[in-house]
C-alpha cells in the first residue's frame, strides 16, 4: 500500500508539473488561451525579428511592449500600457474568458486590455512585422484579426503600419511621443496627427499648439519635406485620401531593411526616419529642423527662405505689417498688400519652390487643370491663390486658397508653384522693374562686349604697327647707300672728267666710275 501511494504521489507531481508546463510556457511566437505570459518570459516572431515582453522604465516599472530582437540600444516600437505600468514583476499576459487578452497587475486586476469581443479559439500572435495580432484559430481567412498592435500606434511607425482617419467610423490614429526619451514610455507632449479638413497634411503639435506643418501632399511627398522624395528602391511612402479615410504610411521591398519612423520628445519634438545599417541606427531624414519650419514663422503672407538674410521676406505686392519689428528679424506679424484688389483687373503673381500655404480651408478638385483652376480662382474674387494638387506627369488638380496665406517655405530645389492674387498694378510695376532690369542688363552686357572688342582691335592693330615698322626699318636698311671720301671720288671719275660725265640734275653733276674703284 505504500508503494501504491509512492506512485501515487510521483504521478501527481508528474501531472501537475505537466499541467504548470503547459500553462506557463509559450512556443516562440504565439500565445494560446491556455498559457500565460510572465514578466520573465517572450514571445519572438517567427523570423527572430521582434520581442514580445516586459521592461522596465526609469521608474522602475514593468511595460509590455515590443522591441527589435538582437539589437543594442534596446529600440522599442510599441507599448501596450505605457499610461497605466504595473508595479512589480507579478503581473502577467493572458487571453481572458471573453476571448480578449490582458494584462494582470500584481492583484489580479486589469492594467491594460484588447478590448475586444470574443472569439471561439483565440490566439496571440506576434509577426515578422512587428504586428502583435488576436486571432479565431477558427477562422481560416489570411489577415483576419480580431485585433492587431497596428491599429494601435504608440510613438514609432513601422513599415505596414498607418497613421490617420478612418471617416466611415469617425477613428483615428496618430504618433505620440514618449514623455521621456527612452526613459518613460507614458504619453508625451508631442502628437503627429492627419488633418483631413480642406487638402490633408500632418500637425506636428506641443500639447494642442501646431508647431509644425508638413504641407499636403503633392504626389511625391509632402510639399514641405522636400527630402521625403523616395530617395531608395527599397522604401516608398504611401499616402491615399478619399471620402472613407486619409491614411498615411510607408513601406519596404526587402523585409531584411530595418526602418522606422519615430516622433521623438528630444529637439522640441521631431519626426525622425532611422535605417539599421551596418550595426547601427542612422538618421536618414527629421523634421522640423531649422526656423523656417516652425509653424507661421513669417505671418500671413510672409515667405520664409533659410538660405536668405533675413529669412523673412515679403512677397512682390506686399510689405511688412510692422516694420519696425521687421528691422529687429521678427516677421511673426506678416506683411500686408501694397494696393487693394479689384477683382476685374486683379492678376497671379507665379512663384516657384514654395511649400504651399496652409490647407486647412481651402476648395479642392482632383480633376480639374491649372488652367481651370486659375480661370475659377479669377472669377472668384474671393480666391486669393491657387495650384495643382498633383504635380506628377505635367500637374493635375485643383487647390485654392481664401483669404490670409500662411506659412510658406521656399525650398530649393523641392517645392511647387503657387499663384497669388495681386492688384494690377502690383504686378504691372513689377514688370516694369524686371523689364528695366533686363533692359540694363542687357546694356551693360553689350557695352561690355564693345568695350572687350574694342581692346581686342586696340591690340590688334598696334601689333601690325610694331610689325609694319620692324618692316619699314629692314627696307630702309637694304636701300642705305655706302659712303666714300673726296679722294677715292677723284680717282674714280678721273678727276671729275668731263669724259665721265654723264649727265647733270637737281641735285648736281652724275659721273661714270670707269676705274670700278667704289664697287
Amino acid at each position: 500500500m505504500r508503494v501504491f501511494f509512492t506512485h501515487l504521489n510521483s504521478l501527481i507531481i508528474i501531472l501537475i508539473s505537466f499541467f504548470f508546463f503547459i500553462t506557463s510556457s509559450t512556443s516562440l511566437d504565439t500565445l494560446t488561451g491556455t498559457q500565460i505570459l510572465k514578466t520573465n518570459q517572450t514571445l519572438l516572431s517567427e523570423n527572430q525579428t521582434f520581442v514580445l515582453g516586459f521592461f522596465r522604465g526609469s521608474n522602475t516599472k514593468y511595460y509590455l511592449g515590443i522591441w527589435y530582437n538582437n539589437i543594442n540600444p534596446q529600440t522599442i516600437v510599441w507599448v501596450a500600457n505605457r499610461d497605466n505600468p504595473i508595479d512589480n514583476f507579478t503581473g502577467h499576459l493572458k487571453i481572458g474568458d471573453n476571448g480578449n487578452f490582458v494584462l494582470l497587475n500584481s492583484s489580479g486586476n486589469p492594467a491594460w486590455s484588447s478590448n475586444q469581443t470574443s472569439a471561439k479559439n483565440p490566439v496571440i500572435q506576434l509577426l515578422d512585422t512587428g504586428n502583435l495580432v488576436l486571432k479565431d484559430l477558427s477562422d481560416t481567412t489570411n489577415n483576419n484579426y480580431l485585433w492587431q498592435s497596428f491599429e494601435y500606434p504608440t510613438d514609432t511607425l513601422l513599415p505596414g503600419m498607418k497613421v490617420g482617419w478612418n471617416l466611415d467610423t469617425g477613428t483615428e490614429k496618430h504618433l505620440t511621443s514618449w514623455k521621456v526619451e527612452g526613459e518613460d514610455p507614458s504619453s508625451g507632449d508631442y502628437t503627429l496627427k492627419i488633418d483631413y479638413h480642406g487638402l490633408p497634411e500632418a500637425l506636428l503639435r506641443r500639447n494642442q499648439t501646431v508647431i509644425y506643418r508638413t504641407g499636403p501632399w503633392n504626389g511625391e511627398r509632402f510639399s514641405g519635406i522636400p527630402g521625403m522624395k523616395d530617395n531608395t528602391n527599397d522604401l516608398k511612402y504611401n499616402f491615399t485620401y478619399d471620402e472613407h479615410g486619409v491614411w498615411f504610411s510607408f513601406s519596404v521591398t526587402e523585409p531584411s531593411l530595418l526602418s522606422r519612423i519615430i516622433l521623438s520628445s528630444d529637439s522640441d519634438g521631431q519626426y525622425q526616419r532611422y535605417m539599421w545599417i551596418q550595426g547601427r541606427w542612422n538618421k536618414f531624414s527629421y523634421t522640423p529642423k531649422d526656423p523656417c519650419d516652425y509653424y507661421r514663422h513669417c505671418g500671413p503672407y510672409g515667405v520664409c527662405e533659410n538660405d536668405a538674410s533675413p529669412i523673412c521676406t515679403c512677397m512682390q505686392g506686399f510689405r511688412p505689417k510692422n516694420q519696425e519689428a521687421w528691422n529687429l528679424r521678427d516677421g511673426s506679424d506678416g506683411c500686408v498688400r501694397n494696393t487693394v484688389l479689384n477683382c476685374s483687373t486683379d492678376k497671379f503673381l507665379h512663384l516657384e519652390h514654395m511649400k504651399l500655404p496652409e490647407t486647412s480651408s481651402v476648395f479642392m478638385n482632383k480633376s480639374m487643370t491649372l488652367d481651370e483652376c486659375g480661370s475659377l480662382c479669377k472669377r472668384n474674387c474671393s480666391c486669393t491663390a491657387y495650384a495643382n494638387i498633383d504635380i506628377r506627369n505635367g500637374g493635375s488638380g485643383c487647390v485654392m486658397w481664401f483669404g490670409q496665406l500662411f506659412d510658406m517655405n521656399v525650398h530649393r530645389p523641392g517645392g511647387q508653384d503657387l499663384y497669388v492674387r495681386l492688384a494690377a498694378a502690383d504686378i504691372g510695376s513689377s514688370s516694369s522693374n524686371k523689364n528695366h532690369r533686363a533692359v540694363l542688363a542687357i546694356g551693360i552686357t553689350l557695352s561690355a562686349l564693345v568695350l572687350v572688342l574694342g581692346l581686342v582691335a586696340i591690340c590688334y592693330l598696334r601689333k601690325k604697327r610694331q610689325q609694319s615698322s620692324r618692316g619699314d626699318q629692314r627696307n630702309m636698311d637694304d636701300l642705305k647707300l655706302p659712303m666714300f671720301n673726296f679722294d677715292t671720288l677723284m680717282m674714280a671719275t678721273n678727276n671729275f672728267s668731263q669724259d665721265n660725265k654723264l649727265g647733270e640734275g637737281g641735285f648736281g653733276s652724275v659721273y661714270r666710275d670707269n676705274n670700278h674703284t667704289l664697287v
